[in-house]
């Protein structure tokens, strides 16, 4: 855990939203400058990505967030930095962003070296409004994002096909808005989805090399550890 001062790298929006409607109102503005034409950095470069998760105590009222640096060559985790404080936002599905963002942005904020990519356990533009979790933190702070998910949300696709590396289109109507790819031979697939300036091909390329064993890819592993643990000392 990091001992680093509060985040002022990537600080959160001064009129940060606490209604349904004004949350919807910020997604619908902000989603207009997701970029979506840029391809984003090369998979199999010399990058560092961070992988960004979250874990709530709800009794307590408290949230976690975990950033988690790791090369993305050797997998080998770089730098570690957490963020706890109160839940700030009610559940509303399709709104969890705003329970999410300001704890991960503060944990981001804690990190002494900037990522080249950030890998969300959640979505990007696949999401009702085009603007998950991965989109958001994207258009905060300026940096590339993919949403790697453990579910499809409420869009459709047909099944892959079995071997690693298998890809089919998730598609809300006759928009491809993310990909359910195979990350392990026989195992379920995870839900891929661009979230700012990377292109889905390379959001899935992302995923695979960072997911050389197990069907999460190791940013979520390691950042999903570390929030449990900072949650759990905070609730002491």
């Amino acid at each position: 855990m990091s001992d680093a001062p509060a985040n002022t790298l990537y600080p959160l929006p001064e009129d940060w939203p606490s209604t349904e409607a004004e949350a919807t109102a910020v997604q619908n503005e902000l989603r207009g400058q997701v970029v979506l034409d840029e391809p984003g950095p090369p998979p199999g470069a010399p990058l560092v990505v961070a992988g960004v998760d979250v874990a709530y105590d709800d009794e307590r009222d408290l949230v976690a967030a975990a950033a988690v640096l790791l090369d993305a060559r050797t997998l080998q985790v770089l730098e570690e930095a957490t963020a706890v404080g109160r839940v700030s936002f009610p559940y509303v599905p399709g709104l969890l962003a705003f329970r999410e963002v300001p704890t991960v942005l503060e944990a981001l904020g804690r990190l002494t070296a900037e990522p080249d990519l950030v890998v969300c356990d959640g979505y990007g533009i696949a999401h009702p409004r085009r603007f998950g979790l991965a989109s958001h933190l994207g258009v905060l702070t300026g940096l590339p994002t993919i949403g790697v998910a453990k579910n499809p949300f409420v869009f459709r696709h047909e099944p892959p096909g079995p071997r690693r590396g298998d890809a089919a289109p998730l598609l809300d109507g006759m928009d491809e808005v993310g990909r359910a790819l195979r990350t392990q031979a026989g195992v379920k697939p995870v839900f891929v989805s661009v979230g700012h300036r990377v292109t889905l091909d390379r959001a899935c390329e992302h995923t695979l090399l960072l997911a050389p064993r197990y069907r999460l890819p190791e940013t979520t592993r390691a950042a999903d550890g570390l929030c449990r643990a900072a949650l759990r000392r905070a609730a002491g």
